[in-house]
């Protein structure tokens, strides 16, 4: 970009004018941390402060107690926390890469092919991102009831795949990628796949790292196919195991360990995930309108 007076818009060093900003943006950025460091520091009090009166911000005796207790058998259900851990992480990462692969090639599909009712896909997977999740819960449980899908970890992963936003942010951004570049490809004697591979993915990264991001926030926090579709405890997942530890023991002295540090469980990996992919929303944000 061209520089007006030597004030570029990203300057690559620190200038006495850019004062004015951090002045706003250090404050700001320390008021927005402290619910992060709150909920580290909350699931690391022992007992003692927990209920310690007038409450404390920061732990002053950190322990890993809350931690481990909360991973080992529970006593409501009799069945390792690390059991319901281990689904959560297993439906996440699977939920995760077949959304990826799905939405976009639905995506590329709906932007850059030429097939019937291409516009009326379009239209009602744009439709579907005004339903809630309880106006499609009857219908989809019939759904996943007649696949014979019940008591089944497919039952968990099939339900959450369908990801409208994604299939529409990618759709977007591949709207960005010019015709004459697919057609130069083609003429080579590249087919669909070499295209999709090597051309419309290293484009797409950016608006693939939002859908990861949504994708798995979706399906770690989700709890309604472990209450709706799941009747054995062992198939459940840490998100329900959670609500069990707010509803049955949370209101104990024992349990607000237990449920600050699962808290803190539930929190780490979106903040992880956030945390890798970040860098590329804005770039994805940015190509998500029409041109």
């Amino acid at each position: 970009m061209a520089s007006f007076h030597g004030n570029k818009i990203n300057p690559s060093r620190f200038g006495l004018g850019q004062l004015k900003f951090y002045a706003f943006l250090i404050p700001l950025g320390l008021f927005m941390i402290l619910p992060i460091v709150f909920i580290f520091s909350q699931s690391l009090k022992p007992l003692n402060e927990l209920f310690l009166y007038p409450p404390t911000f920061f732990v002053h005796k950190p322990t890993f107690e809350n931690i481990s207790r909360l991973l080992s058998v529970s006593d409501i259900t009799a069945i390792p926390a690390t059991k319901y851990l281990f689904n959560s992480l297993i439906v996440t990462v699977i939920v995760v890469i077949l959304s990826l692969i799905i939405s976009a090639m639905t995506g590329y599909a709906l932007s850059k092919k030429k097939f019937k009712l291409r516009k009326v896909i379009f239209e009602v997977n744009t439709i579907a991102l005004m339903f809630v999740p309880a106006a499609v819960t009857i219908p989809r449980y019939l759904v996943v009831e007649r696949l014979g899908l019940i008591n089944n970890y497919l039952g968990h992963i099939l339900p959450l795949l369908a990801l409208p936003v994604g299939v529409f942010l990618i759709k977007q951004f591949v709207d960005q990628i010019p015709n004459e570049l697919i057609e130069a490809a083609e003429m080579d004697g590249a087919h669909d796949l070499i295209v999709f591979w090597r051309i419309v993915l290293p484009i797409i990264k950016p608006a693939m790292s939002t859908v990861a991001i949504l994708a798995f926030q979706m399906a770690w926090n989700n709890t309604e196919t472990s209450i709706l579709y799941m009747s054995h405890e062992t198939l459940k997942t840490f998100a329900f195991y959670m609500t069990t530890l707010t509803t049955t023991i949370g209101n104990n002295v024992a349990g607000q360990g237990l449920a600050a540090a699962g808290a803190m469980l539930m929190f780490v990996p979106n903040l992880i995930i956030f945390i890798i992919m970040q860098s590329r929303v804005m770039d994805t944000m940015a190509h998500s309108g029409i041109k």
